[in-house]
């Protein structure tokens, strides 16, 4: 074990130390031959860490679970999950390790974990592995997600194996080095309500609410709090989502994360043209995840939260079941409430007028409107330049009448100044699906440099460049239906 691999990252296991019962110590895979890909070095300097460092032989063998320093014991954490509905007592890491935690720059834990990394315990069959496409997917849409503003776990590398991954067909393999401000989920919850063992669940309440919501504990119920700060929490994030267009497209109790963050991009994609029932997953056959669906299945998976905290809520069964169910309650309007302050930013607008905004949308369905394209035309608009905007519509006049209330409903606000604040908040730039692919391919062909390019260009999402105009624009004729897969 060298020296500049043990001084690369101060390792804690506060999660395996608190918490016995809800991990197994385990080791990633040997990969004789490891390369890296790609390197976050934002990320690694705001985790305290110089990217050279990591680029040298002990670095990638660090960012694979090769060359741990000493005393770092990685753990596989155990959680359960209803997956598409169907609960599942046990899932877990079948192909991930936690390799500890470390404080960044601004003293905030974080977890650093390793995706691809070997089988498990809870490998349930799968060889362990992961292929280079789906985890340079994860490092694509971690970045554009956090350049957006929306909170995400984000890869810090992703390391080439040199051995090959059995798929469909043949793929190179590698390993995902993942940040997050933990890996706890609603599932981790549902694990420990299973155990049968009381204390075990209200340490894990009690370490949650120590690592994210510390200030709950001083609540008259502080569990009952917790639950609060997570469901809004999770309403301020898939209201984000909506903003953007996002799809998750495996919003499982498994993939729902107490601290607010999105996780595991997995079958995940941004949409074009507008419509609720946009659905990208391979899998998602009924349209369980479907881009509308995303508010009301956030609230269903925070109902099944809410079961496992019952116990701490209250000793009376009655008393907590009705507390809790106030609680899920109230996300529709901690939900809508994110979504509409969102929304308004978006138009440019002073005030809320949810009439509108459906309105607007039900016209943006009926024509096939391109979602963000539209946002941000909608600001030349305002600068006397609407061609834009209008020719996104077969029937320009239909837009026209819309644009007649919009304007009532800027009222005396300065035309330049709403457009200049829309344009903060309406990306020129997203993850577009046939860009995305196009740089997959390549990557996985062995070529990084349109991937390269297109998170050089995601990562500053709202300023308008020269040069970079097919980055702002739907996919072409003849490109889809786009078919997304979990990668596993």
């Amino acid at each position: 074990m060298s020296v500049a691999t043990q001084v690369l990252f101060e390792f804690d296991d506060s999660y395996a130390r608190e918490l016995p019962g809800m991990s197994v110590p385990w080791t990633a895979t040997s990969v004789p031959t490891p390369s890296l890909l790609v390197l976050n070095e934002e990320l690694a300097a705001e985790l305290g860490v110089d990217p050279d460092a990591l680029r040298d032989a002990n670095g990638v063998a660090l960012l694979v679970g090769n060359a741990l320093p000493d005393g770092v014991s990685p753990t596989a954490q155990a959680y359960s999950g209803h997956q598409f509905g169907g609960f599942v007592p046990l899932l877990g890491d079948g192909r991930a390790l936690l390799l500890g935690e470390v404080l960044d720059i601004h003293g905030c834990r974080r977890d650093v974990h390793l995706k691809g990394s070997g089988r498990t315990p809870f490998a349930r069959g799968g060889d362990g592995k992961a292929a280079v496409g789906p985890m340079l997917r994860e490092y694509v849409m971690g970045e554009a997600m956090h350049a957006l503003g929306i909170p995400t776990t984000r890869a810090l590398a992703v390391v080439a194996t040199g051995q090959p991954v059995a798929r469909e067909t043949t793929l190179p393999g590698a390993v995902l080095a993942r940040v997050a401000a933990s890996h706890l989920r609603v599932g981790t919850f549902q694990y420990a309500a299973l155990s049968d063992d009381p204390a075990l669940l209200r340490q894990l309440a009690d370490y949650a609410i120590a690592r994210h919501y510390p200030d709950a504990a001083e609540a008259p119920n502080p569990y009952l709090e917790f639950y609060r700060r997570v469901i809004d929490a999770q309403a301020s994030l898939v209201a984000r989502w909506m903003l953007a267009g996002f799809v998750h497209g495996v919003m499982n109790t498994d993939n729902m994360t107490i601290s607010g963050e999105t996780i595991d991009y997995g079958p995940c994609a941004f949409m074009e043209s507008y419509s609720p029932t946009t659905v990208f997953s391979s899998i998602d056959h009924g349209g369980r995840y479907a881009y509308g669906n995303q508010p009301l299945m956030a609230q269903w998976n925070l109902a099944r939260f809410g079961e496992t905290l019952l116990p701490l809520i209250d000793e009376n069964p009655d008393a907590a079941v009705e507390a809790a169910t106030d609680m899920v309650n109230s996300f529709p309007e901690r939900y809508g409430s994110y979504w509409t302050s969102g929304m308004a930013a978006k138009l440019g607008v002073p005030a809320g007028d949810r009439e509108l905004y459906g309105d607007l949308l039900t016209l943006l369905q009926a024509h096939q409107v391109d979602f963000t394209g539209f946002f941000r035309a909608l600001s030349a608009y305002l600068r006397g330049w609407p061609e834009p905007v209008r020719s996104l519509f077969g029937k320009p006049e239909a837009f026209d009448a819309w644009a007649d209330r919009w304007q009532v409903l800027l009222g005396e606000v300065d035309r330049h100044a709403a457009a200049a604040a829309m344009d903060r908040v309406n990306p020129v730039y997203i993850p577009r699906n046939h860009l995305v692919e196009e740089a997959l391919t390549a990557a996985t062909a062995g070529d990084l440099a349109l991937l390269c390019r297109l998170v050089e260009v995601l990562t500053e999402p709202f300023t308008e460049r020269p040069g970079l105009e097919r980055y702002a624009l739907p996919a072409p004729a003849g490109f889809g239906p786009y078919v997304t897969y979990c990668g596993t």
